[in-house]
């Protein structure tokens, strides 16, 4: 419905135009995580990966919150701020650690492992949320994990990639949920060695969410808002990006003296735009402008799992257990 209603838009209506007047109208903010279309987080109130923009939502005194991500992270500002109205400009946009890692089986992971905390990865659904302990993001996890007493015994779920990378960083032997995110599993090895060969000086960096063969080339691993900060540490250099391609857009804002390669998916050789998340590119200009002109989807929760999901939330965003 709402591919066929951004066709009778008014090609010659000023979108940016439109947008921040409905902003004002509404009394709105506008969150864009750094996978978004250049054009989306550029008309942004507040850029970010998944960590910033929670406590972004949790902290606004906006009236609405609108969205541009996908579903589970428009699900997080519903639960930390019951109060307000959060707008999504596609529902549709779900996440592909969210699809491995359906409530019910997970349900079921948890009752096989009764006596452990649950650590899960905030690229979940709220119904899983509302099943774990804690709710933690890449940028916060090994902080959290080190705040869990050592005679506790952990499950990690839904990212088997991450959860091994914090395994090595925290010393923790957790037991993994076996899920992985289509993007971050994706990229080729192959065609990252190519990349280096005739970029030998570019610093490889990379998002945890890689499998571990791709994180033994990395020279820094870190969650996005870290990877744009060492960027921007080392303005002028070569960087090679293993993550979704469209953080590169705050990349060159940052270390406007640099020089950005993202590296194709398996089987894409040559490809310049293959390795980009599809449920982050199913938002536009076109779909913000009428989720705020007609104020729906709104993402609408029960309290039997907001309030649940709100306690490990709440954990995540104090930063410990």
């Amino acid at each position: 419905m709402l591919k066929e209603n951004t066709l009778k838009i008014d090609p010659y209506l000023d979108l940016e135009q439109e947008i921040l007047k409905l902003k004002s109208q509404l009394n709105a903010v506008i969150l864009a995580h750094y996978y978004q279309d250049s054009e989306i987080q550029d008309i942004a109130d507040y850029i970010g990966d998944s960590f910033e923009l929670s406590k972004k939502a949790a902290a606004t005194n906006a009236e609405v919150i609108v969205f541009c991500g996908v579903k589970f992270m428009a699900e997080a500002a519903h639960i930390l701020n019951p109060g307000k109205k959060v707008l999504i400009p596609d529902l549709k946009a779900g996440c592909s650690l969210e699809d491995s890692c359906p409530p019910d089986k997970f349900k079921k992971f948890r009752e096989q492992h009764p006596n452990h905390v649950a650590v899960t990865y905030i690229n979940c659904s709220a119904e899983v949320k509302a099943l774990s302990d804690v709710i933690v993001t890449s940028s916060s996890a090994e902080a959290i994990i080190n705040s869990i007493p050592a005679d506790k015994e952990i499950i990690f779920a839904p990212d088997k990639h991450l959860g091994n990378y914090l395994i090595k960083k925290t010393g923790r032997n957790m037991v993994l949920w076996d899920g992985s995110c289509v993007v971050h599993e994706n990229f080729s090895e192959r065609e990252l060695i190519r990349i280096k060969t005739n970029h030998p000086k570019a610093i490889i960096i990379a998002h945890p969410e890689c499998p571990a063969n791709l994180l033994e080339y990395a020279e820094y691993i870190g969650s996005t808002s870290g990877m744009l900060n060492y960027t921007k540490m080392h303005n002028g250099s070569e960087f090679i990006v293993l993550t979704e391609p469209d953080i590169i857009h705050q990349m060159h804002k940052l270390s406007p003296d640099s020089v950005f390669y993202d590296v194709p998916s398996l089987g894409q050789a040559g490809c310049t735009s293959c390795s980009t998340c599809p449920f982050m590119k199913m938002n536009s200009l076109e779909k913000l402008y009428l989720c705020m002109k007609n104020q729906s989807p709104e993402i609408i929760l029960p309290d039997s799992i907001k309030i649940p999901a709100k306690r490990a939330l709440d954990r995540m965003i104090a930063g410990k257990f």
